[in-house]
């Protein structure tokens, strides 16, 4: 939702001026939300639609095209609301090792939301969550969590966030940096947005020997290339023929568990209590995600907590959990 509160938390991404709400339409909900309007920078030399009561300050094509098309197509696929399986909440709580009491009346941002699965988690806090995305994958997020009067949706660039410095109490990126151009310029985003004490938290692919093994990589040079639509019908014919025999060789002892990452499929047996149709919607939107973007710059360990270093966190973690998890806390003493 568009509030005052929440646009003087915003900035012309290109000049860094506070930002005027210019010749809006307010829509016929009991909140009065803003529809549609401009967003007009101070010196009036930049404007910024508000389209579908969503600011956008980035063009409507961009190389995250494949992430709004999967995301409104798999618009529920992974909110625990929807599955019915806590599988968003625990590796959003895993990774970030946060308390929910903490979260409650802060200012959250989400870079990199999706259709919405951890904002979901933060909003159940009782925080205030900013959700942003470059892609449309915003419309399928605020299509599902509008219900929330705590919910700001943005569709921007994490290379030019339009927020005011050091805003933020808590910022996390979850399954997002390794798909941008420059994952290091990605990351050096994110701590200026964070209040004194506040805290980050991103993950990563981890880049490690096995994984120059992984199929993907393989194949990813061609299917990145290949027409989005055409690309996600084909691997509609052909993740329910691989996912059986990826189970199949998964089932092989000692080695099965090793095998199985040659069948360039996902599959979530023993990793995510789904039911059958669930496996199947699940492995389609992983697989594709395998595949289809433009971008996938994995990282490792060392280069993870080399960052957070030079951010100046304090209490930096890095550890596997589930993705490789980088973490820290922007130390009170920088300004000083």
């Amino acid at each position: 939702m568009i509030t005052p509160e929440f646009l003087q938390l915003l900035r012309c991404p290109q000049s860094g001026q506070q930002l005027v709400l210019e010749s809006s339409t307010v829509n016929s909900s009991p909140e009065g939300e803003i529809e549609s309007g401009w967003l007009v920078s101070e010196d009036g030399n930049y404007r910024y639609p508000i389209k579908n009561n969503i600011p956008r300050f980035v063009p409507e094509n961009n190389y995250a095209d494949n992430f709004g098309m999967q995301w409104n197509h798999f618009a529920k696929t992974q909110l625990d609301s929807h599955s019915g399986h806590p599988i968003s909440s625990e590796r959003f709580w895993n990774a970030t090792g946060w308390q929910s009491k903490d979260l409650c009346g802060k200012w959250v941002l989400d870079v990199g939301c999706g259709s919405g699965r951890f904002a979901e988690i933060a909003l159940s806090t009782g925080a205030n969550v900013v959700a942003l995305d470059y892609s449309s994958a915003v419309d399928a997020c605020y299509s599902n969590l509008k219900k929330h009067p705590n919910l700001h949706i943005v569709q921007g660039d994490i290379y030019a966030l339009p927020f005011a410095l050091e805003t933020f109490s808590f910022v996390y990126s979850l399954g997002v940096l390794q798909h941008t151009p420059d994952v290091e310029k990605a990351f050096n985003s994110l701590p200026p947005m964070l209040k004194d004490g506040g805290r980050l938290c991103v993950d990563y692919y981890e880049k490690s020997a096995m994984s120059r093994f992984f199929p993907k990589y393989w194949l990813r040079p061609l299917t990145k290339r290949l027409p989005k639509k055409k690309l996600f019908t084909t691997l509609q014919l052909l993740v329910p023929i691989m996912l059986p025999i990826s189970r199949l060789t998964s089932s092989i002892p000692v080695l099965g568990k090793y095998l199985k990452r040659l069948i360039p499929v996902a599959n979530l047996d023993g990793i995510a209590p789904l039911d059958k149709q669930q496996q199947i919607e699940w492995s389609l939107l992983d697989t594709f995600d395998w595949f289809s973007p433009a971008y996938d710059n994995p990282q490792t360990a060392e280069t993870a907590r080399t960052w957070l270093e030079r951010a100046m966190l304090k209490e930096i973690e890095v550890k596997k959990a589930g993705h490789l998890v980088g973490r820290g806390i922007k130390r009170d003493d920088l300004n000083k």
